[in-house]
C-alpha cells in the first residue's frame, strides 16, 4: 500500500488521539469514586436490613405489650370485681368466703405475673425502640456519604466525556483528511494490536512494540520509498517515518 509521507504522519495523530480517547475511557471506568459507591452501597443494604428487622421487631413487641396489659386489665378487673364481692358481705357461706379469698389471692398473683411479663416486654421494645433510632441515624449518615460520592463521580464522568467529546471530534477531523483505504488497514490493526495500529520509527526502534531494528530491517527501510506503506516486522504495525527516525 501507498500513501503520502504526509497522510502516513496524520496517522500518528490519529493514533495519538485514540490513545488518548482510550486513556479517558479507563480513567472513567476505573474513577475511585465507583469502588467508594459500591462498598457503601453495600454497607448501606446491610444497614437497611437491619433496620426492617428493628423496625419488625419494635412492631412486634408493641402488640406484644399492649396484648399483655389487656391481660394484666383483664385480671385486674376480675380482682377488683371479686374484692367488692367480698367486701360486700354479699358471701355469707364460710366455704363460699374461702373459695373467693383463694380467687382473689390467686388473681394477684397472676396480676404480678403479668406485670413482669409487661415489664419485660418493654424492656424489649425500649432497646429495640433505641435500636431503630441508632439505625435510622446510621442510614441517613451512609446515604449521605453515598450521595456525596455520587455527586462527585458524576461530576467527575461528566468533565471526561465532554474532553472525550472534543478530543473524537478532533480525531473525526484528522481521519477524514487520511486517506480510506489506510484509515481502514489502521482501524483494522488498531483493533488487534491492543489499540495501537501504527507507531513512530524513532532512532530505528518501533514505539509500537519497543523493539530496535536490525541492520537488515533498517536497510530495507531505506530502500523502501517514501510513498511505501512500512509494517514492523516484529508487531505487524504500521511503522511511520519521521525526520526522528534515525536512518
Amino acid at each position: 500500500m501507498n500513501a503520502a509521507p504526509a497522510d502516513q504522519i496524520r496517522l500518528l495523530d490519529v493514533q495519538a488521539l485514540d490513545t488518548r480517547l482510550a486513556q479517558l475511557s479507563h480513567k472513567r471506568s476505573s474513577l475511585p469514586e465507583h469502588a467508594e459507591i459500591e462498598q457503601l452501597s453495600s454497607d448501606l443494604a446491610q444497614l437497611r436490613d437491619l433496620l426492617v428487622a428493628s423496625t419488625t421487631e419494635e412492631s412486634d413487641t408493641t402488640r406484644e405489650q399492649t396484648k399483655a396489659e389487656q391481660d394484666v386489665d383483664q385480671v385486674r378487673q376480675r380482682a377488683v370485681r371479686d374484692q367488692q364481692r367480698l367486701d360486700s358481705g354479699a358471701v355469707s357461706s364460710p366455704k363460699d368466703l374461702e373459695s373467693l379469698q383463694r380467687e382473689i389471692a390467686s388473681l394477684a398473683k397472676r396480676q404480678g405475673d403479668l406485670e413482669d411479663v409487661v415489664l419485660e416486654i418493654m424492656e424489649r421494645r425500649e432497646a429495640a425502640q433505641e435500636r431503630v433510632t441508632e439505625l435510622t441515624e446510621r442510614v441517613s449518615a451512609v446515604q449521605a456519604k453515598v450521595d456525596d460520592a455520587t455527586a462527585r463521580r458524576d461530576a467527575a464522568t461528566a468533565e471526561l466525556d465532554a474532553e472525550a467529546a472534543t478530543v473524537a471530534k478532533d480525531r473525526q477531523v484528522v481521519a477524514e483528511v487520511v486517506p480510506a483505504d489506510l484509515m481502514k488497514l489502521y482501524d483494522k490493526l488498531r483493533t488487534q494490536q491492543g489499540g495501537v495500529g501504527a507507531a513512530r520509527l524513532y532512532q530505528r526502534r518501533c514505539e509500537g512494540c519497543r523493539l530496535e531494528l536490525n541492520m537488515a530491517e533498517v536497510n530495507d527501510v531505506k530502500a523502501a520509498s517514501p510513498e511505501t506503506v512500512l509494517r514492523c516486522e516484529n508487531c505487524h504495525r504500521i511503522l511511520v517515518r519521521t525526520s526522528e527516525s534515525g536512518l
